[in-house]
């Protein structure tokens, strides 16, 4: 079903087209003015211009027209030629009803669904993840969601960083303290051990220890690149010492991105397209898309209309390893062939935008994604301290993810005490609370920005249950479910919905009315924050309702069902909302 800005939409086009002007000139949208209309359409003013007429009389020719609907209770001229629209109760109450008896919501699936990929992971194999991680996850995952609800297929993929020049890092540095393992013998010939001889704690001090290492000695980098390109061709010792790798940082990743409720259906890696590398680079030289430049294989993505020349992009170098821009074409190739993906969205850092577009273009121009194919960075900027320089540690060291969720965890605790209600929980529910506070805390601070911008975090502000946060949401709908609990205890009646007795009724149902085209202008613009802006107008919304209705105690009885029903069209509406944005939340605070 249509949203209803959609439906009068089509109602002020119909009648500008029996005006004898262009339909496209009836949208109408929500208004700019809440205390003079509903809605407005501003159409008038741009038909002016091609039909060479004031824009008053063409505005007073629409508006004699739907003056006549009865769907409205105020038809008016504002201006130079803005068409304002007031609903009368009755339609408008008529549509809250079918959209409260929906369970979308009014939220119809897209006519033609596409194939998409969200790739939205990119933590790092032997690296512990980071602030950096945690954008790209907490977006990507509200995206897929969002993408997902509208119709479409999607599969979320993690896409591991594992296959580059940090496994060889690692892998050298093992060699350089333990000369003496099987995995460097290059004689060995039995099977190599099943047990991992390093742990998750070994890797994440073996990694910064190797990076260190070949920032300061450049026969360390040599080595470290040797041991990539031996991975790389398949050296069975590596290559068994890589599985280890993968395996104990699996447990870590997978337990990071489960607090974070982050679920991902393929986990694969650079890795995974490693078998497709030489055959396709074998194609890109045979058509003539790839050729050898300073010892380098590359293809050129320079087009005529730049005003500057685009570097190459490099698919293998003077030493012989490939590079990030080769799995990624690979890993374009793969999901195009193996997945029928039709539209592919990279969750990346901004800072990462001319990497992606030698990609995409190199994959355009070589046939590895069709023209059809679309290819999208999705850009994010950085999640920055205090300070405005991107979020450390106290001591200015970057700041892991798990240190990160156990800080916004703590803090949460610290909160619920100032929750009345919650000093009466057991100690489990105590802690599953503050865990589901803390990521509320957390998604929705990253989230409420547009996701090009670097932002400030601010703890003590984003934690508080007032104001634009999180923990504020949670509460709210806390605080709603409980009124319908109590309500079905105590065995009174929901609905249905009838005609608003006041101002803060009317602006409620205006406002559930809105969803459809909130969810429509996420998806198109790919920006999870119009969905936290809903999220907070429709919680504060609803909580001056409830303010001035006092539900439970309203002695009539049909008044009280219409406002049950009320509140519990707000709570769906609500929580799928958050369920969008990646947030749980708890039956009781």
């Amino acid at each position: 079903m249509a949203s209803l800005k959609e439906q009068l939409t089509v109602i002020v086009a119909d009648t500008f087209a029996s005006c004898g002007y262009d339909r496209k000139y009836g949208t109408v949208q929500t208004s700019d003015r809440p205390d003079l209309s509903q809605f407005q359409c501003n159409g008038a003013l741009a038909a002016a211009r091609q039909y060479s007429t004031n824009p008053r009389q063409i505005a007073q020719a629409v508006v004699d027209k739907l003056s006549a609907l009865d769907l409205f209770q105020g038809v008016t001229i504002a201006g130079a030629g803005f068409i304002n629209l007031t609903l009368r109760d009755e339609y408008l109450v008529q549509h809250i009803r079918t959209l409260a008896a929906d369970e979308r919501h009014n939220c119809t699936p897209v006519a033609q669904p596409r194939k998409v990929i969200v790739d939205y992971g990119g933590a790092n194999i032997a690296k512990p993840m980071h602030v950096g991680h945690m954008r790209a996850a907490i977006i990507g995952e509200s995206l897929k969601r969002l993408t997902r609800f509208l119709g479409h297929a999607v599969l979320g993929d993690v896409h591991l960083g594992d296959w580059g020049l940090p496994m060889g890092m690692v892998i050298s540095e093992l060699k350089l303290r333990h000369p003496d393992w099987p995995y460097f013998d290059p004689n060995h010939q039995g099977p190599y051990p099943a047990a991992s001889p390093v742990t998750i704690a070994d890797l994440e001090e073996l990694y910064p220890a190797a990076s260190q290492r070949t920032r300061e000695d450049p026969a360390a980098l040599e080595a470290a690149r040797q041991a990539t390109f031996a991975l790389q061709n398949g050296q069975p010792g590596y290559f068994a010492l890589w599985r280890h790798f993968m395996d104990v940082s699996l447990v870590e990743l997978k337990r990071d991105y489960a607090d974070l409720n982050v679920e991902f259906d393929l986990w694969l890696g650079e890795s995974d397209t490693r078998d497709r590398i030489m055959p396709l680079i074998e194609r890109l030289q045979r058509e003539g898309y790839a050729h050898e430049s300073q010892g380098a294989l590359i293809v050129d993505v320079t087009q005529p209309e730049d005003a500057k020349e685009m570097p190459p992009l490099l698919l293998i170098k003077t030493d012989g390893a490939v590079l990030y821009g080769t799995t990624d074409l690979a890993t374009i190739e793969q999901r195009v062939q193996e997945l029928s993906a039709e539209l592919i969205l990279y969750v990346v850092d901004k800072r990462q935008s001319n990497h992606f577009q030698q990609v995409f273009r190199a994959a355009h121009k070589t046939g590895v994604a069709p023209a059809t194919i679309g290819l999208e960075h999705i850009a994010f900027g950085t999640m920055n301290g205090k300070d405005g320089k991107p979020f450390k540690t106290r001591t200015g060291g970057v700041m892991r993810l798990r240190s990160l969720i156990d800080m916004v965890i703590e803090k949460a605790q610290e909160r619920l005490t100032e929750v009345e209600a919650a000093k009466n929980y057991d100690a489990a529910e105590k802690a599953e609370i503050a865990h589901l506070v803390g990521m509320a805390t957390l998604k929705y601070a990253d989230l409420m920005n547009h996701r090009a911008i670097d932002y400030v975090f601010d703890l003590d502000r984003f934690s508080a249950f007032e104001g634009r946060t999180g923990p504020y949401l949670l509460y709210t709908m806390a605080r709603s479910k409980s009124i319908l609990r109590k309500a079905s205890e105590l065995g009174y009646l929901f609905g249905p919905i009838n005609a608003p007795a006041d101002e803060g009724a009317r602006a409620l149902l205006l406002k559930l009315a809105e969803l459809p085209d909130v969810l429509d202008l996420a998806f198109a613009e790919r920006a999870p924050n119009h969905l936290c802006e809903y999220a907070y107008t429709l919680a504060t919304t609803f909580n001056r309702f409830y303010h001035d209705h006092h539900i439970l105690s309203e002695p009539d009885q049909v008044q009280q069902a219409s406002w049950l029903a009320l509140a519990k069209a707000t709570v769906s509406e609500l929580e799928l909302v958050l369920n969008l944005l990646g947030i749980q939340t708890p039956e009781r605070m």
